[in-house]
């Protein structure tokens, strides 16, 4: 890796496991292979430079949505610990290849979040025919659902599930993703 390539946030670390140095990462990717394939990582905390790292081994948490990582030099429970709250970084040029009509969830941050069918009282038409504008993607919360976490105009946040029936168009080149929620969702 250059100096300059990019790195993409694929995990969260989120505690130790056993007594011997593993971790438990919470992925942020639909990609298995990042937290099973041995090879070149980073860490970083936020606000603080990534520093990079050797995956040894990894493999699924049965019954949970997390994997349990070996990391090279987290070798004691004490250790373990200290890398807990950093996030795991692998480079932008390392992204799997996508079908057509696929795309990365991390795309999804920074664009406009319109409503398809029908409106809601004061938000903007958008002037374009593609709906209203609710306001703009500004982060994915992992949960049992993705969240789109939507950024409004009046300064509310909206948590929007990221699922085909309330997600249905997502126009990755034209910025726009489009939202039919249900009765009451852009209340809450």
């Amino acid at each position: 890796m250059t100096e300059t390539e990019e790195l993409l946030v694929v995990g969260r670390l989120v505690a130790a496991q056993g007594l011997k140095g593993e971790v438990r990462v919470l992925p942020m990717s639909d990609f298995p292979e990042r937290f099973t394939r041995p090879g070149r990582r980073w860490l970083q905390r936020r606000g603080q430079v990534a520093r990079p790292l050797e995956l040894l081994s990894g493999r699924p948490l049965p019954g949970k949505e997390l994997f349990v990582l070996r990391l090279a030099g987290v070798d004691s429970r004490e250790a373990a610990e200290a890398v807990v709250g950093e996030e795991l970084l692998v480079p932008a040029s390392d992204r799997p290849r996508l079908a057509p009509g696929e795309f990365y969830l991390l795309d999804l941050v920074g664009l406009e979040v319109r409503l398809l069918e029908g409106g809601v009282e004061g938000v903007a038409e958008s002037g374009n025919g593609a709906g209203v504008v609710l306001g703009t993607v500004t982060n994915l919360i992992h949960a049992g659902n993705d969240l789109l976490e939507v950024a409004r105009s009046d300064g509310r946040r909206l948590l929007i599930p990221f699922v085909q029936a309330i997600v249905p168009e997502v126009r990755l080149a034209e910025g726009w993703i489009g939202i039919t929620p249900p009765p009451g969702l852009l209340d809450l």
